[in-house]
C-alpha cells in the first residue's frame, strides 16, 4: 500500500474505533436525555437536556433526593419512554402524604425543591425491600409512585441524572 492507502486505512480505523467507543459509552456509562414534560419543575424544565450516569447504581443503590431515570411503569399502556423522578422512599420505609407534606417513617421531609405542596393525601404505605417510592418535584402534575398500581423496582432504574447541559444559561450539576 502506498502513502495514501495507509492514511485512508488509519482514518477508517480511527473513525471505526471512535464509533464503537461512543456506542459503548452510551450503552454503559453516560447517556444524554431530553426532558419531555414538566413533572420535575422547577428543578428540571421541559426541554432541558441532561446527562445520566448509567454506572453509579452498579456500585450502590439510589439515595433519597437523587433524580433517577427508569423504565416506565408496566401500567403505562405499553409506552417504552423512560421516566425521570426524585427518589423519596427507600426500601423498607413507610411513606405517607398528608396536609401538604411527605412523611418518611413519621418524619416530615424538608423539600425546598418542589413547585408546590401536594394537594392530596396518600398512604401510609411501606416500600418493598426491592423497590423505591419516587415523585416528581411538580407534585400536583406528576404521574409518579402515588398514582401507580405497582412499585418502582430497583432493577428498572437506569441511572442518575446528574448534569444539565442545555440550556447553556442553566448548565451545571442537578441538585
Amino acid at each position: 500500500m502506498g502513502k495514501i492507502g495507509n492514511i485512508l486505512k488509519e482514518t477508517i480505523t480511527t473513525i471505526l474505533l471512535a464509533f464503537i467507543l461512543a456506542l459503548v459509552i452510551r450503552a454503559y456509562v453516560v447517556e444524554a436525555r431530553m426532558i419531555p414534560s414538566g413533572s420535575m419543575l422547577p428543578t428540571i424544565e421541559e426541554g432541558d437536556r441532561v446527562l445520566v450516569n448509567k454506572i453509579v447504581y452498579h456500585f450502590r443503590e439510589p439515595e433519597r433526593g437523587e433524580i433517577i431515570v427508569f423504565e416506565a411503569p408496566v401500567n403505562m399502556g405499553g409506552t417504552d419512554d423512560d421516566f425521570i423522578k426524585r427518589v423519596i422512599g427507600l426500601p423498607g420505609e413507610t411513606v405517607e402524604i398528608k396536609n401538604g407534606k411527605v412523611y418518611i417513617d413519621g418524619e416530615a421531609l424538608e423539600e425546598d425543591y418542589i413547585a408546590e405542596d401536594p394537594d392530596y393525601n396518600f398512604g401510609p404505605v411501606k416500600v418493598p425491600d426491592d423497590a423505591l417510592f419516587v415523585m416528581g418535584d411538580n407534585r400536583n402534575s406528576s404521574y409518579d409512585s402515588h398514582l401507580w398500581n405497582n412499585w418502582l423496582r430497583l432493577d428498572k432504574v437506569k441511572g442518575e441524572a446528574f448534569i444539565r447541559y442545555w440550556p447553556l444559561d442553566r448548565l451545571g450539576k442537578i441538585e
